[in-house]
């Protein structure tokens, strides 16, 4: 399975970024592999707006059917749901400890946006 972290930086031992559509960087991971890939978000990082909507068609076009970020706002879950893919919070840790809490089952899929839009 492929899943998606942000991140603020390029690796596995960086931090999740708290901020999905504005995230440094996206982390893309195969749980089966392991293997991992670093995309840069910066066109989003400086968007005026619509960086979630833009961010999570990036999600779309990686191939990832998951998505752990610290916070996701209303319109990027919308576009995340639409496509099927599932998004687990995950703050304050690591990228190689959420996904290491994903493989283990101790994040829980979110139903619905856990901050308002526009959060910067």
């Amino acid at each position: 399975m492929k899943i998606l972290v942000t991140a603020k930086g390029k690796q596995t031992n960086d931090e999740v970024d708290p901020r999905f559509g504005r995230a440094k960087f996206f982390i893309l991971v195969d749980t089966d592999t392991n293997e991992t890939t670093a995309h840069d978000n910066s066109q989003n990082l400086n968007a005026a707006q619509g960086a979630g909507i833009q961010a999570a068609q990036s999600v779309v076009r990686l191939g990832a059917e998951a998505v752990i970020s610290g916070n996701v706002g209303p319109n990027a879950f919308q576009t995340l749901n639409a496509a099927g893919i599932k998004v687990y919070l995950c703050p304050q840790t690591t990228v190689e400890d959420a996904v290491r809490k994903f493989k283990t089952g101790e994040l829980k899929e979110v139903a619905s946006a856990n901050v308002a839009g526009h959060w910067a």
